[in-house]
């Protein structure tokens, strides 16, 4: 159960509709040219495939490293809103086991309804608000647990990509980049985390399955947890109650609810996303020469705006939601993937898609040789 007496612990649709109405507008086209870079996004969403197929000689299972790829996957070219509505419903799917367990926990009878209620209201507010945040700085997204994905074939369930058309577009003129360029370049990053989920089909089971176990081990009542949401949204808005400091007390969401067995968990899930985030820089550089002129401007001014572009608020927030964190796995993720190509070449990395246990640890993103050594011990039979 979700709800107490009928009452959502989230109101979900209060959520969508208050991201939506604070959510800041996009760029100004005009109509021709939103038709023309929707269809140009397509075009490269297909064509990039090609491009990370071949270069990471990564495949669906039965299938020939080189073999036309079979575009099961739907590609979804979105305004804003649009993401945030996809992202509600993806919450909502992965949430529900804790939603679930708060439940619960929730008193019953009339008392324990209204509560449910506002409680519910509350929490739709503040969840919103933070998706209003997000909504403007994503430029694409592979969805992995989109609910209603489930018609897909096998190796594509619960997969589809999320290309946010105006946040690309904003990225692009903010920068003084050739927009085809980044465009395509933003589009290699992307279909290789697609490629990653149709080429290894138990990636996509065995990650919901770290979070559903962190989930499992979360223990914190209703009311913490819209007290966190809240001041999510007070470092978003600057509303600070008095007496409290800036961005370097602000806290992650996640280190809040962490328990010993989290932690464990939470260091896999680290180490993976590290691995997923490297290797999408890693190809989308290695690629890039071949199929985007000016990829070397464009990483060196992307790259400079990751590092500096965020004013105090925005670094707050940042903090709290763990998205700091984010931009390191981008950073480590990627030299791991440099390491062991240069060491072992693209074949004896891909040994990394064998199986849950040839990933690497959070101890071996760091530390590449590590992972090298142990997975030459296992090839050579050592125990």
């Amino acid at each position: 159960m979700t709800s107490i007496g009928g009452v959502e612990m989230v109101d979900w649709n209060l959520a969508a509709a208050t991201a939506t109405r604070f959510v800041r507008p996009g760029p100004e086209v005009s109509r021709d040219e939103a038709r023309a870079i929707v269809a140009e996004l397509r075009a490269h969403a297909r064509s990039s495939e090609e491009h990370v197929r071949a270069f990471t000689r990564m495949a669906q299972p039965g299938e020939a490293v080189g073999a036309e790829a079979p575009h099961d996957t739907p590609v979804l070219v979105v305004d804003r809103p649009g993401w945030i509505k996809a992202n509600v419903a993806g919450f909502r799917a992965v949430l529900k086991p804790l939603l679930d367990k708060m439940a619960e926990r929730r008193p019953g009878g009339p008392g324990g309804a209204v509560l449910g209620a506002v409680g519910g209201k509350v929490t739709g507010v503040e969840l919103g608000m933070l998706l209003s945040f997000l909504a403007s700085r994503v430029l694409g997204q592979y969805e992995t647990f989109a609910p209603a994905s489930r018609d897909l074939p096998a190796a594509a369930r619960g997969g589809r990509l999320l290309l946010v058309a105006p946040n690309i577009v904003h990225v692009e003129r903010e920068l003084e980049v050739d927009p085809h360029d980044f465009r395509l370049w933003v589009c290699l990053h992307e279909e290789t985390h697609r490629t990653q989920f149709t080429a290894v089909p138990w990636l996509r089971d065995h990650i919901e399955g770290e979070i559903q176990s962190f989930l499992a081990e979360t223990d914190i009542d209703p009311g913490t947890l819209v007290e966190r949401l809240r001041e999510a949204a007070q470092a978003l808005t600057g509303a600070r109650p008095e007496g409290e400091s800036g961005e370097d007390d602000a806290r992650s969401l996640v280190d809040l609810v962490q328990t010993p067995a989290q932690r464990e968990i939470l260091g896999r899930l680290t180490a993976v996303m590290s691995l997923l985030e490297g290797h999408a820089d890693f190809v989308m550089d290695g690629v890039g020469p071949e199929v985007v002129p000016s990829v070397a401007e464009i990483r060196e001014k992307f790259q400079q705006r990751r590092a500096s572009g965020a004013g105090r608020l925005d670094l707050a927030l940042r903090k709290l939601l763990g998205l700091d964190a984010k931009l390191r796995q981008y950073r480590d993720g990627e030299r791991f993937v440099r390491a062991v190509v240069d060491d072992l070449g693209m074949d004896g990395f891909n040994r990394v898609w064998t199986s849950p246990n040839t990933l690497p640890t959070k101890q071996e993103i760091a530390s590449p040789a590590d992972w090298i050594a142990r997975v030459k011990g296992a090839a050579d039979g050592a125990p």
